[in-house]
């Protein structure tokens, strides 16, 4: 189920990783490491513009990935990230 996203959260641009460059992280960024993008109010700064990476439009907020606080939504993204990373 769909939802909005929580004001001051900011989990979906600090837990996943991000390969695709951007104009503040041209070699993308690590998961766990904020986005150079997140803005103080965890916002993103590339929110709506063409150079906002496709995985960050394509991570839609749901009941199962935010729960009920944001401690919630960055373990479930974390243990995502985990679970999908290639293995070497």
């Amino acid at each position: 189920m769909a939802v909005d996203c929580r004001t001051g959260c900011g989990a979906c641009c600090i837990a996943p990783s991000i390969s695709t460059p951007t104009p503040k992280m041209p070699h993308g960024k690590r998961a766990g490491e904020p986005c150079a993008h997140l803005t103080p109010s965890l916002a993103c700064d590339l929110f709506g513009s063409p150079e906002r990476p496709a995985v960050c439009g394509s991570l839609q907020p749901s009941a199962e990935m935010c729960g009920a606080s944001r401690e919630h939504a960055l373990f479930w993204l974390y243990r995502l990230e985990q679970l999908t990373r290639p293995q070497p």
